[in-house]
């Protein structure tokens, strides 16, 4: 299970441009849903890129599945070389995505996120439409359960007059 506390202060105190979607994000929201990583989306420019390996150098991040005898060099320029980079550290595993299906890069995710205070640090945090747009535009049967579960989240949050 991922130590999402850690992950979040560290990439706040390194003033980290990133967005949280997926599980994770469900899961702040309200959901029941069950996930053992956490999907950020990132700005993918140079200095967000230097910001992120950063604050996630210290937690020994290599793509998951690369053996262990392979050598591997966590830095900006492996950030800026691919638009889904999928990560075990010693947190847990850690899914970064500068493109999200349905919605598009960085600034267009961050434009339908919320800001949350979470362990004393301010996070963005995809919106329940958000999540609705991404997890239907990726249209894959895992989603479906989390779907149902959003779509109830903004029904009774619209019942209660919060949106």
């Amino acid at each position: 299970m991922i130590n999402l506390a850690v992950a979040i202060r560290a990439l706040a105190e390194a003033n980290a441009h990133v967005v949280v979607i997926g599980g994770m994000a469900l899961r702040l929201h309200g959901s029941s849903y069950i996930t053992q990583d956490v999907d950020f989306c990132f700005e993918q420019t140079r200095e967000n890129a230097r910001c992120i390996a950063s604050a996630l150098k210290p937690y020994a991040p290599r793509p998951r599945g690369l053996s262990k005898d392979l050598p591997f060099v966590f830095d900006a320029q492996f950030l800026m070389s691919s638009d889904i980079i999928t990560l075990e550290t010693t947190l847990g595993d850690i899914d970064l995505l500068a493109t999200v299906t349905g919605i598009g890069r960085f600034r267009e995710v961050d434009s339908l996120a919320e800001t949350i205070t979470f362990e004393r640090f301010s996070i963005r945090v995809l919106t329940v439409d958000g999540l609705i747009i991404a997890k239907t535009a990726a249209n894959r049967p895992k989603d479906l359960p989390g779907l149902v579960e959003l779509k109830a989240i903004r029904e009774f949050r619209a019942e209660q007059g919060e949106i």
